[in-house]
């Protein structure tokens, strides 16, 4: 069983920044992928960003050059520090925990409102 303890969200106007944080705890894998994805109002959960372990980066086009993906693998914690933010961005982000040695291992975060408006 593996926990998810996110923090970060709120309210920021378009062009500020954000970062959102994301804590794993019980049966950690030490090969694994972390990552933030979002879902909007009627729309479906799609992928920000993610970071293997061994620190390999995945980015949505639609945040490249703005979000920047992390990790300390000795907190198991994930971080998303999120710059130059559009109202696009609002969405409900989730952190995603997924085992890369053991299959089925798949853990989602509560998430965490971002709402980017004036």
């Amino acid at each position: 069983q593996v926990q998810l303890m996110e923090s970060g969200g709120g309210l920021v106007q378009p062009g500020g920044s954000l970062r959102l944080s994301c804590a794993a705890s019980g049966s950690i894998d030490s090969i694994n992928l972390m990552g933030w994805y979002r879902q909007a109002p009627g729309k479906q959960r799609e992928l920000a960003a993610s970071i293997i372990s061994d620190g390999g980066t995945n980015y949505a086009d639609s945040v490249k050059g703005r979000f920047t993906i992390s990790r300390d693998n000795a907190k198991n914690t994930v971080y998303l520090q999120m710059n130059s933010l559009k109202p696009d961005d609002t969405a409900v982000y989730y952190c995603r925990y997924r085992s890369l040695m053991r299959r089925d291992l798949n853990y989602w975060g509560q998430g965490t409102q971002v709402t980017v408006s004036s």
